[in-house]
């Protein structure tokens, strides 16, 4: 797998289109550290750590819905292998107008992009989400 982050972020944009409760992902550091983010933001329910059929570690991530309709409209991933995306702390976008979240990896860890304006710091936009 050349993309674990967009594989995670296509997981749960098809899990949602099938209306499901929750989806299962393998797990490493970075997995966890945007889940945490989608989690501090409202847009899942949380996440445990599972193990797999073969005794793998993996993330079982809870969906989050409003009146039967997903709460996240919308994922997409800016930064990917093949042309990564950095900018600085005043380059940082918005998604919405302030509505949607953009996760950042920076240097003092992977936050919000609300989060890394008022840290001071800029790095790879991962993704967007709203």
């Amino acid at each position: 797998m050349n993309d674990p982050i967009g594989d995670m972020l296509t997981r749960i944009r098809n899990s949602q289109m099938r209306g499901k409760s929750t989806v299962s992902t393998p797990s490493s550091k970075m997995r966890v550290r945007v889940l945490d983010v989608l989690a501090s933001e409202g847009y899942i329910r949380g996440y445990e750590m599972t193990k797999d059929a073969n005794g793998h570690p993996a993330i079982e991530i809870s969906l989050k819905y409003y009146e039967g309709t997903p709460v996240i409209r919308e994922m997409k991933r800016v930064s990917k292998p093949g042309r990564r995306v950095y900018l600085g702390v005043d380059d940082i976008p918005q998604v919405r107008q302030g509505l949607g979240v953009s996760i950042v990896s920076t240097s003092k860890g992977v936050m919000s992009d609300a989060a890394a304006r008022a840290a001071n710091v800029g790095g790879e936009v991962l993704c967007t989400v709203f």
